[in-house]
């Protein structure tokens, strides 16, 4: 019942956005732009924090415009940053920060923009990623670790900012190509080819970015860096065929084929198998 709710919601914008396309298309463009990027889950609050990031050091950091949460869970001079996917939040990872405390290793986790504790209301890859600079400099993480837009994320930073620090990064669930996430909401929405247009004229003026250009595999081409790509054949949020795209044009990444856990992605096999690759560990 909730499923065909939302559909119908869904459905209701579109024919919105439609309509107003034709009467005035800059409102339609900036309303289907705003619930493309405004994700609608994944916030937290100070006072009911999950207990893994209550055990961690915090500190609200200030960029530009902007406020973001970071977690530090100390160990020693090995480090790791941990970057969620779309409406999630740092908590995702409480599972996965049991293993990496097996290693001694100091764990550090960021809420994305518009997530967890970290404020706005527009998220992209392109800002998520200059969160991720200011930490990468602070701490100088020898590892990346990023699950759906996450992973699409780490992938984007490191082709472009090419941190010499980075020397394993692990990508779970990401899609490769951003026409495929743009294709799934232009469809769920039954937007029209004229406010598909709009939508994808905005990308190009106000984010100065090409739709077609803007894949991981490019972006993975460029990494030089050790990466394992971990997939699941059953994801029905991301295709399994977008994970082994990433991990064919990356020239240094292993792919790891998994099933039975969807997009979340959380089993103790798989993290063990994250942990071996990252620490050598047979």
């Amino acid at each position: 019942m909730q499923k065909l709710f939302k559909t119908i919601i869904a459905k209701l914008l579109g024919f919105y956005i439609n309509l107003l396309s034709c009467l005035t298309p800059k409102k339609a463009q900036k309303l289907a732009y705003r619930f493309f990027s405004e994700p609608q889950s994944g916030r937290l609050f100070k006072d009911s924090l999950p207990s893994v990031l209550q055990e961690a050091e915090t500190e609200t950091v200030t960029y530009k415009d902007m406020l973001f949460q970071t977690y530090v869970w100390k160990g020693n001079a090995c480090k790791v940053l941990l970057i969620h996917g779309w409406e999630s939040n740092a908590a995702r990872w409480k599972l996965f920060i049991t293993y990496l405390k097996k290693a001694g290793c100091t764990i550090i986790a960021i809420d994305g923009p518009a997530h967890g504790l970290s404020s706005g209301t527009e998220f992209t890859i392109p800002r998520y990623a200059e969160f991720m600079d200011i930490i990468v400099q602070q701490y100088q993480p020898q590892y990346l670790v990023g699950h759906s837009l996450g992973g699409s994320t780490i992938l984007y930073y490191q082709s472009h900012y090419n941190s010499n620090s980075i020397q394993k990064m692990v990508v779970m669930g990401a899609p490769c190509d951003f026409t495929m996430i743009l294709s799934n909401y232009i469809k769920t929405l039954s937007l029209s080819k004229k406010s598909a247009q709009l939508l994808n004229n905005h990308f190009i003026e106000e984010l100065g970015i090409n739709t077609e250009e803007f894949s991981c595999g490019l972006f993975a081409s460029k990494i030089t860096a050790q990466g394992l790509v971990v997939h699941d054949v059953d994801d029905t949020t991301v295709p399994f065929k977008e994970g082994r795209k990433i991990a064919e044009s990356w020239p240094n990444a292993q792919f790891l084929r998994t099933k039975g856990q969807g997009h979340s992605m959380h089993s103790d096999a798989m993290y063990s198998k994250i942990y071996s690759f990252l620490f050598d560990v047979q």
